[in-house]
């Protein structure tokens, strides 16, 4: 049954703050996925609608970044496809997991990631040198990072901006920024795995990728604007939010 347009229109709306926030500090899932599952949609076209309508706002985003040249081209095709081909491993992987176990890492992960920005000093701050090389970061943390989104999705936002920050000595607004474009390579390539398996609600994802849109389109311009502290409050207060979330659902 075709879902009533009023139906469309909140969940447009939802998508579209669910796009900013998503741009900012990651965690739009947490409105988006809840929306589509209230909204009656099947539990496994709702993973796969989510990522439809999250690939066009976080393609929004990257397509600004660097357009304004705050994320180099060259720089990021490689860590894009490293991210790409991470999450085809985790997208086809889900399908033989044990459920329990992951029922455990989802709320383990988020958990880090909220406490660290939550309790560690000056979290948003990067390293005076780089932990790790570009080469090995790439060919290592972000796939496996990837993986994590292609399998389970909350948090890679924040996930990846994390790393940036301790690993490769980023500041926090820019390894946000470097993370919209990793985030959008998961997001293609999980995208290609649910609708290769038939499972996508295309009139409710087409509905939700135009507020995707205006969403990621305000936010990439008040990104480079942020603070960084505000940032770092606005990744705490979704990583936990999504931690709740997954504990009382």
């Amino acid at each position: 049954m075709e879902p009533a347009w009023q139906t469309l229109a909140i969940l447009a709306v939802v998508a579209l703050i669910a796009g900013f926030l998503d741009t900012l500090a990651g965690g739009g899932g947490l409105l988006t996925l809840p929306a589509l599952l209230l909204a009656g949609v099947p539990p496994l076209q709702a993973l796969g609608t989510n990522k439809l309508q999250g690939s066009f706002g976080t393609g929004m985003a990257t397509w600004q970044v660097i357009r304004r040249r705050r994320v180099r081209w060259p720089d990021a095709r490689w860590p894009m496809l490293w991210a790409f081909l991470g999450s085809v491993a985790g997208s086809v992987a889900i399908q033989f997991a044990d459920a329990e176990a992951l029922r455990v890492l989802i709320p383990v992960v988020l958990g880090v990631i909220a406490a660290y920005f939550a309790f560690v000093p000056k979290a948003h701050v990067p390293p005076a040198r780089a932990r790790m090389s570009a080469a090995p970061y790439e060919a290592t943390v972000v796939p496996a990072i990837g993986a994590y989104d292609g399998a389970f999705g909350p948090g890679t936002g924040s996930l990846f901006a994390l790393s940036g920050v301790t690993l490769r000595a980023y500041d926090l607004v820019r390894s946000t920024a470097v993370a919209k474009t990793l985030n959008f390579a998961t997001n293609v390539a999980s995208l290609l795995v649910f609708a290769f398996v038939g499972q996508i609600a295309w009139v409710v994802g087409g509905a939700m990728i135009a507020g995707q849109l205006v969403g990621a389109y305000v936010a990439s311009h008040v990104l480079f604007r942020v603070s960084p502290v505000v940032l770092r409050v606005l990744i705490v207060v979704m990583s936990t939010g999504m931690l709740v979330r997954y504990l009382i659902g």
